[in-house]
């Protein structure tokens, strides 16, 4: 095992991102074992993504495509440099400052994360459906010096508290967006648009110089227990899950079109609907509209060849493939939240592909735990991908063997570290990155998710995994979705309590519920039964699709 490469002097000149890092001796340890994880000193993960791009002559290849927009790598590169320009020349901007995101996904909110990349600052993405409030805590935590925002999303960043100084550095872009939509001087209210600085400026900008170590992405995780924490990846990380998960696992190629859901605000996406793409100089589909049916439509008329989107997508996409031409999709890629077998077997009885499972964390950047084509087996999300090591865990954080239930446990190129938060000593231990989820693996190094580890469900002495009770469920055909929590109970310690999202053609009903028990005792142990059944007109979920079951239990 190499140790970690030796800092550079950090290129930033605000040094908050540097200052606020966890101590040292509170990172995970990392590995950088393969020969495409040495990395020089001196890194810029845009020059090493788009500008080698260029340079390789690929400049007329489509690198991205919307709803309104297809630019090429050559009018992307364009793009990008002039968005750089305005971050450094009319906004002022120095190295090392921070700039909240806020878009759909759209060639326009890609350009400009490339742009705070390229320019030597630090991104903060944003998801689009946070509110003024959500928004607040992120830019206070990060003491944004700017905001970039989607002309459309503009209302709760106008809402939200926000620093004299980036209010003044606030622009909004994509005003009028649409056939034939030209750039405007400005909007109602007097502000100058993005798009009429960029026309100002020039098109060549040279990356900034940055340390491979300097941070320039600070991503927030999607609050599935309500309280989201920043992430700090440093550019040398960008490259790393491009160099790792797509290479080994998905075998990416030039010609490959990728498409999905994820935000590009969300790390999944981030990953795999820009940085991957980008990597082998291939071509992705951005979506604003972010339904089953239009996915569908979007693959069939952009022959997509890699989807990626959660669960809930596949299962509700399943039903409809055959009405289609989907032939181009060749891979078909599920993260974000567990993959019930229920949902695997229907896809596959659906599009004929076997899914492609994987484990990420924000905290890691992007998946470290997947199996593709004959390597997938049943149950198991997979195996460490090249890259990364993993292991399970007991209480007292000794390693076990196979066939024992315990915390997932990572290390790699890629790991936790959290801006200016205590929980970063919950979530590293003597090196390894505790992911908080519940894993088995067997002998043959497969691992197998079984929850998250504050999920376990303890009745009447017996451990019960909450995803198994939902598989079971999922497998009722009048079950659409379902969320399975353990209650407080004076008897039992806890039971096993399911909230149920039925079928359009199913109304709820004591008789229902009664059957759905006696369906899941028929499938698995019956004391993993859910001894309550709540039926709910939709479960909460965050943006990225991740089941909120701290809602449930707060119900």
């Amino acid at each position: 095992m190499k140790p970690t490469p030796a800092s550079s002097a950090s290129a930033h000149t605000d040094l908050f991102a540097r200052d606020h890092l966890p101590p040292a001796g509170l990172w995970p340890e990392l590995c950088f074992d393969l020969p495409e994880l040495q990395y020089p000193a001196r890194l810029n993960c845009v020059a090493e993504l788009l500008d080698l791009a260029l340079a390789r002559g690929i400049g007329a290849r489509i690198a991205l495509r919307g709803e309104y927009d297809n630019w090429t790598y050559a009018q992307l590169h364009q793009q990008v440099n002039r968005i750089a320009h305005v971050l450094r020349g009319p906004l002022g901007l120095q190295a090392g400052h921070r700039v909240l995101l806020r878009g759909a996904n759209t060639p326009m909110m890609a350009a400009c994360i490339l742009a705070v990349f390229k320019a030597g600052c630090i991104a903060v993405p944003t998801m689009p459906l946070l509110r003024a409030g959500e928004l607040a805590v992120i830019a206070t935590k990060a003491e944004v010096n700017a905001v970039l925002c989607a002309d459309n999303l503009r209302g709760e960043v106008e809402a939200m508290e926000l620093s004299p100084a980036a209010r003044q550095c606030t622009l909004y872009f994509g005003a009028g967006a649409g056939a034939g939509a030209v750039a405007v001087a400005g909007d109602a209210c007097g502000n100058t648009m993005l798009e009429t600085l960029m026309a100002a400026q020039s098109a060549h900008f040279t990356a900034v110089d940055t340390a491979a170590d300097d941070v320039c992405l600070i991503s927030f995780t999607s609050g599935t227990t309500g309280v989201p924490k920043g992430t700090m990846h440093f550019h040398r990380d960008v490259l790393a899950i491009c160099d790792c998960f797509p290479r080994s696992v998905l075998e990416t190629q030039a010609d490959d079109i990728f498409i999905g859901t994820p935000p590009l605000a969300f790390t999944f996406g981030l990953g795999g609907l820009l940085l991957f793409p980008l990597r082998v100089g291939a071509s992705a589909v951005l979506l604003e509209r972010l339904t089953p049916e239009a996915l569908l439509v979007a693959i069939q008329t952009y022959r997509a060849s890699i989807c990626f989107t959660a669960p809930t997508f596949y299962r509700q996409m399943a039903p409809l493939f055959a009405s289609y031409d989907l032939a181009s999709l060749k891979k078909s890629v599920s993260a974000g939240e567990a993959l019930p077998v229920a949902t695997r077997e229907s896809w596959r009885q659906a599009s004929g592909l076997t899914m492609i499972d994987g484990i990420g964390a924000t905290e890691m950047l992007h998946i470290f735990i997947s199996a593709a084509g004959d390597q997938v087996r049943a149950g198991a999300t997979g195996k460490p991908i090249p890259g990364y090591q993993a292991c399970i865990l007991d209480q007292q954080g000794q390693p076990v063997g196979p066939g024992v239930i315990g915390r997932l446990a990572v290390k790699g190129p890629t790991g936790c570290r959290y801006l200016a938060d205590a929980r970063q000593r919950d979530y590293v231990f003597n090196g390894w990155n505790l992911t908080g989820d519940a894993y088995e693996m067997d002998a043959d190094g497969y691992f197998y998710y079984r929850s998250r580890t504050d999920d376990m469900i303890i009745s009447a002495g017996y451990n019960i995994a909450g995803p198994e009770v939902e598989d079971a469920l999922l497998r009722h055909p009048a079950v659409a979705e379902c969320g399975v929590i353990g209650r407080a109970d004076e008897e039992r310690g806890q039971i096993v309590e399911a909230h149920i999202v039925l079928k359009p053609a199913y109304q709820a009903s004591p008789e229902l519920a009664l059957q759905l028990q006696e369906f899941v005792k028929a499938q698995i142990a019956p004391y993993k039964y859910p001894r309550a059944i709540r039926f709910l007109t939709a479960l909460p979920r965050t943006e990225t699709g991740k089941l909120q079951r701290f809602k449930l239990r707060t119900e």
